[in-house]
């Protein structure tokens, strides 16, 4: 099997080895989940997004951590989009259609900036599990379901950037992630927050596009915005840009390439 195309490229990134990284592979055909699952493990990046052309502007597009494929992947969609512009495979000028398991998803090119129109999250409020609080270090002040994760919101932005959660105990939850999140308390930012998933073989991811799905919807209602920028502080970082519409959300970011090849 040939493929054509395989990329490494940071997410959310204003310069390379910031945001979150993503692997981008592009074959010349489709391939079994198994093989993509192999690769994805061999990558051991957070997400590899595999791309295949429909038509003219039209993408499939599958993610997979080292060990499950997922749902939903803002910062490996955005790394697809740039990949496909910044090699040629679709004109700069062109509207990218990703054909996915959480619908389609639009990606628009504004310069150096990309805006990805997303299915917002509805966050509902939860009970939190028990020892919630003990796994992750900090005093909960509100806990939310938001689709397949757990959105907790605690003290202040230093908790946020401080934790050091148990990842034993939060694996075994029955979740995709905890987002933890608090308002910023820096003017450039609305709100940060940080994402952990070890259940997905990710404990720490260092930007996370779908956790802005629910959390633009949460800090849009507390701070009576539709537009927002947060702040993911993990050590690597990354900013996000969140404009809210009716059940959407437009994410907006940047993207670097860090390696380009092919993978035989």
């Amino acid at each position: 099997m040939t493929v054509r195309m395989l990329m490494l490229i940071d997410a959310f990134a204003d310069a390379p080895f910031t945001g979150n990284p993503a692997a981008v592979c592009v074959p010349q055909r489709a391939v079994d989940a198994q093989w993509m699952q192999g690769l994805a493990a061999e990558m051991n990046q957070a997400e590899t997004a595999f791309l295949w052309a429909r038509s003219a502007g039209e993408w499939d597009l599958r993610w997979f951590t080292p060990v499950a494929e997922v749902d939903l992947c803002g910062h490996a969609t955005l790394a697809s989009a740039h990949a496909l512009w910044e090699t040629g495979m679709a004109p700069a000028t062109q509207a990218l259609r990703f054909h996915t398991r959480s619908g389609v998803l639009a990606c628009t090119r504004r310069g150096s900036v990309i805006a990805m129109d997303f299915p917002a999250v509805p966050v509902r409020p939860a009970t939190p599990p028990e020892d919630l609080d003990t796994a992750l270090g900090a005093r909960l002040l509100t806990v939310a379901s938001a689709g397949s994760d757990l959105l907790v919101e605690v003290d202040d932005a230093a908790t946020v950037r401080g934790l050091a959660p148990d990842l034993v105990a939060i694996a075994a939850l029955d979740l995709r992630a905890l987002i933890v999140t608090a308002r910023s308390d820096d003017a450039r930012w609305h709100f940060v927050s940080r994402v952990f998933a070890p259940r997905y073989g990710i404990p720490e991811d260092p930007v996370t596009g779908s956790a802005h799905c629910a959390l633009g919807p949460f800090w849009g209602a507390r701070l009576r915005r539709t537009e927002l920028v947060g702040r993911q502080c993990s050590r690597r970082g990354g900013t996000v840009g969140v404009t809210l519409g009716d059940g959407r959300v437009e994410l907006t970011g940047s993207a670097r390439t860090v390696l380009r090849g092919e993978l035989a």
